[in-house]
């Protein structure tokens, strides 16, 4: 979800109009709909600073992508990458050997 459609979604279930979102953060109510329709992707600082008090939620709300579920990293699996580091395997190392695994694989008889 984007900035400007969190900014839509939380405007909304307070039941602010876009004219009262914009007169009460003290900006430019086509500014407001220029990030909520995604026209203006990169909004100011400023700008997200007022819209945040108006909504009562933090800054890092409106900008946080954590409202997408994504799966727990397995810890086990944290710390193989961990040891892999520390042995001084590198990135293209690792790559490699996982690009090998998959070759394996799709050449194996019993796929």
């Amino acid at each position: 979800m984007s900035i400007g459609e969190r900014i839509r979604e939380l405007r909304m279930s307070k039941g602010l109009s876009l004219t009262e979102l914009a007169n009460r953060a003290g900006v430019a109510k086509s500014y407001v709909s220029s990030v909520e329709r995604q026209i203006q992707l990169n909004p100011s600082i400023q700008f997200l600073h007022k819209v945040a008090a108006v909504l009562n939620v933090s800054v890092e709300k409106l900008i946080d992508e954590g409202d997408n579920p994504i799966e727990e990293i397995d810890t086990e699996w944290l710390e193989l990458a961990k040891e892999a580091m520390e042995s001084g395997i590198s990135k293209e190392q690792f790559k490699q050997f996982l690009e090998f695994q998959k070759w394996q694989k799709s050449n194996s008889p019993d796929k």
